[in-house]
């Protein structure tokens, strides 16, 4: 029943629903099980379903996008249909494997009241210990004989196996990394434009292996520890209406991750899609959402480096806080980063990026915008994405038709190096561009990624503030277009949901830097500070002390010294090229010829 507090009690013949699990892990009236130390009531099951977890299998973008699929592809439809509902469905599709069958349908889906359950509790709880190397691609594994993985040593028995029929059991690897990755890391089978398989295969997505080329296994930081995040030192009553011992640490079932969007059509249409959750559990989980982008996903810091008479230098670094690529998972996410200059009066004097009244990224070229390593027109605009090609090599969103990588620029996370076992799975295209501080600062394996802004003032030699922010897109208007091609209910009824959404992306950070007016040549005089290139020096005369700084044309700190009063060479590390020398807060672009 769709918008009330409920939730289906039901089982097949491998697994059992969540509402199963509500009596005991659900909300307890008595306020003893599931309450952390301040009162609050942190019960599993609530928490869970109104996440995109619980809400999988009624996903109307996933289901208009299998429609598509299948729309493209018809001959391919047992192998689409069965592929897509082993992550969005699973407690469907493995029982039916379970009794012998080798398909499952999307016609079956609906009439299936606990694959509707989507990732159910026993979707992981019920999984075996992973093998040396995790499964992918939906190839997931479950105990076959009602055994209930979880992370205490020692459980009691008899309450679960009351109720629930399940055996509780310990297990370590609930906690483990790999628990993710037969869903969250998925490779494809390549087809041609007439449906035809290739032979090849193409990474779609692959959360887990870009966890695994990070730091985050040395740190011993899991999926699950930001997932999940754990009541640090609290000990928590698990089973309502029975005397057990607390137990800590206590895993938060919010399962927050980026999709506030798809949250909010969700909460909306909760009736429509048969959703149980209410509205105010949706927009617990959606301010999770938002905590999670806005505060644990990304950094931003912008420096102003230089100025001339016609033009201001910006350097924006991002850094990935993720274990992961930033954006990760299907490949529709995205982030931008816009950069705008204003007068003192706010008057906009430069932008790069932008939305317009559809969402679509203002200034972005087609098919898709190149990677930049410098900016310096309002044409360019720096987008983080992964984007895909058929085997022709022109874009595609059809995830059947994906063949190469035509740009994967998304920020990687720290200890991502191209030399890992996993880069054939994770591998950056930055379209030719020799982008040397894209994830070096300054050794390889930082996480970050700096753009160089040089912005035309167009004669304009006043006081500016430039302001960079970083925007996410979970499923941009640009991947639409090619689904709304197309006729089918599934897609008629989440065009309809679409349109009707608040699509405006998420602002993750913002931040500004104040840049002085351009001082002329003829304003400071002969006298106030002149440098002469020659090969590999400047000759710098300065008419008191203070802190000379050089940079590169790329906007690259090369020298900084405290200098005094008079004329000095100071040597260069290249030897030749344009440098820009700042002193007293005025800039001179110095020459060095060969």
């Amino acid at each position: 029943m769709g918008g009330t507090d409920s939730l289906f009690q039901g089982a097949n013949d491998l697994f059992a629903t969540a509402g199963t699990c509500d009596h005991c892990h659900g909300h307890d009236p008595a306020g003893l099980a599931s309450v952390d130390a301040e009162g609050n009531d942190v019960n599993v099951v609530d928490a869970w379903r109104s996440s995109i977890m619980a809400n999988s299998a009624r996903d109307p973008f996933w289901r208009a996008k299998v429609s598509h699929e299948l729309a493209v592809n018809p001959q391919l439809q047992e192998e689409i249909e069965t592929t897509c509902a082993k992550c969005h469905a699973p407690l469907g599709p493995f029982e039916a494997m379970h009794n012998g069958f080798d398909h499952y349908s999307m016609a079956q889906l609906l009439e299936d009241s606990v694959a509707l359950d989507g990732v159910s509790c026993v979707a992981c709880h019920q999984q075996l210990p992973q093998g040396e190397v995790a499964s992918h691609s939906g190839l997931l594994h479950f105990d076959e004989e009602m055994v209930a993985y979880g992370p205490y040593e020692g459980p009691l028995v008899t309450p679960m196996a009351l109720y629930s029929n399940y055996i509780p059991e310990y297990g370590p690897h609930i906690q483990d990394a790999k628990l993710c990755a037969g869903c969250h890391s998925l490779v494809t089978q390549t087809v041609d434009l007439e449906g035809n398989l290739t032979g090849a295969e193409f990474v779609e997505q692959a959360t887990w292996h870009e966890w695994l080329n990070s730091s985050y296994p040395e740190d011993q930081v899991t999926c699950q520890s930001c997932h999940l995040p754990r009541l640090d030192k609290q000990a928590v009553v698990l089973a309502a209406g029975f005397d057990t011992e607390p137990r800590q640490p206590f895993g938060l079932h919010t399962m927050a991750g980026g999709n506030t969007l798809m949250l909010s059509i969700m909460r909306d249409y909760r009736d429509v899609l048969g959703i149980s959750a209410t509205e105010d559990q949706f927009n617990a989980t959606i301010n999770a959402t938002l905590d999670n982008l806005q505060e644990k996903s990304v950094t931003l810091e912008t420096t102003a480096f230089s100025r001339t008479e016609d033009t201001v230098f910006v350097r924006v670094k991002l850094r990935n806080l993720t274990g992961h690529k930033l954006p990760s998972g299907y490949p529709a996410r995205r982030a931008s980063l816009h950069v705008v200059m204003r007068d003192m009066e706010g008057n906009e004097l430069f932008r790069s990026g932008g939305f317009d009244s559809e969402y679509f990224t203002v200034g972005e070229n087609l098919p898709f915008e190149p990677h930049h390593q410098i900016v310096r027109s309002a044409e360019q605009v720096q987008i983080y994405e992964m984007v895909m090609g058929d085997v022709n090599g022109n874009r595609t969103t059809v995830l059947e038709r994906g063949a190469v990588h035509l740009k994967d620029n998304r920020l990687v996370p720290a200890g991502f190096s191209t030399s890992h076992p996993q880069y054939d799975s994770t591998i950056m295209v930055l379209n030719g561009v020799n982008d040397p501080d894209f994830n070096h600062d300054p050794q390889e394996g930082s996480g970050t990624d700096v753009v160089y802004y040089h912005i035309p003032t167009s004669g304009f030699t006043g006081a500016v503030t430039v302001t960079a922010e970083v925007y996410y897109q979970s499923l941009p208007p640009n991947w639409m277009d090619e689904i709304f091609t197309f006729n089918t209910p599934e897609i008629n009824a989440w065009q309809d949901m679409y349109a009707s959404a608040d699509r405006a992306p998420v602002l993750m950070r913002a931040d500004a830097v104040d840049v002085p007016s351009f001082v002329s040549v003829g304003e400071v005089g002969a006298e106030g500070f002149w440098a002469l290139g020659r090969t590999r020096e400047i000759l710098l005369r300065v008419p008191s002390s203070g802190l000379v700084s050089i940079y590169d044309s790329r906007g690259k700190l090369v020298h900084r010294e405290q200098v005094s009063p008079g004329s000095r060479p100071i040597s260069l590390p290249a030897a030749w090229g344009t440098y820009l020398v700042e002193f007293g807060g005025t800039v001179r672009k110095v020459l060095i010829s060969r």
